[in-house]
């Protein structure tokens, strides 16, 4: 761990807390989580609670130190504890930026994203701005960091989407499309594309109705409610004929259709066997 120097009271609008640098690197500004409870106007029991249940996304030495186990309590003295509160917290954790971003992902309110965005402007970034004279950089980075928190919230709402949807094409195509814009790639189906046919040919073919071919499928249990494919077939969405509405369809395997004509043989000869 670097050597941590308290830089004194620090104030960002009318947020007063112990400014400290070091720890996770030189230069690099940290806050204590106690000073985050305050500032969040939280118990830092609660701090403390979120960052213990959610410790495989801490990373120790880059998000998160308890200093308490590893600096002299002289030093920690310094940064505004008492003795009694030496005694009697277990954990005194300090955050980098980057454990403090995960932090408040996990409080999940828009009151402690404003905070964030603050901080990050005026205390974490405050020296590169001076050290380089140059506000775009301040103002580029909060404006990365307003879009990707954007881009997570609205990737949240639809994988909350998909999950409910009982439309499994609907769901596939939901987290698909998350995936593509969280990582900006896209994404290729790698299983080899397999000949698939509507119930409007297989109908056809066979001298019946589309909707007796649905019929047929749904007593045969081919089609899965649950799952967007399966030996007989795959669910996709179409548009409607009749609207630009896109619906559910499936598209039925060579499996599926064989499945299908079988078993409309089978009523057949068993139909003229009652004659």
């Amino acid at each position: 761990m670097n050597e941590l120097k308290v830089l004194g009271k620090e104030k960002v609008g009318k947020i007063e807390f112990t400014g400290i640098e070091g720890g996770f690197g030189e230069g690099k500004k940290c806050m204590l989580a106690k000073d985050i409870a305050k500032i969040h106007n939280q118990p830092v029991g609660k701090i403390n609670e979120r960052i213990n249940s959610n410790k495989n996304h801490f990373r120790e030495g880059i998000d998160v130190i308890n200093i308490k186990s590893v600096i002299p309590q002289k030093d920690i003295e310094k940064m505004g504890f008492t003795q009694n509160a030496l005694n009697r917290l277990k954990y005194i954790y300090l955050l980098s930026e980057r454990g403090y971003l995960k932090l408040v992902k996990l409080l999940e309110d828009d009151k402690a994203w404003d905070i964030y965005e603050d901080l990050v402007d005026n205390y974490f970034n405050m020296r590169v701005a001076i050290e380089s004279d140059n506000k775009a950089i301040l103002r580029n980075k909060r404006l990365a960091i307003m879009e990707e928190n954007t881009k997570t919230r609205q990737a949240e709402l639809m994988y909350k989407v998909a999950m409910e949807t009982k439309s499994p094409a609907f769901k596939n195509k939901l987290l698909k499309t998350i995936a593509e814009r969280m990582t900006g790639e896209t994404f290729v189906d790698p299983t080899p594309q397999q000949p698939a046919y509507s119930a409007t040919w297989i109908g056809n073919q066979l001298g019946i109705s589309a909707q007796e071919v649905g019929k047929i499928a749904n007593q045969l249990e081919l089609k899965p409610f649950d799952e967007a494919s399966n030996e007989y077939g795959h669910w996709i969405l179409s548009k409607s004929r009749y609207s630009d509405v896109e619906v559910n369809q499936f598209l039925y395997s060579k499996a599926g259709v064989e499945a299908i004509a079988d078993e409309l043989k089978k009523r057949i000869e068993a139909a003229r066997k009652h004659k």
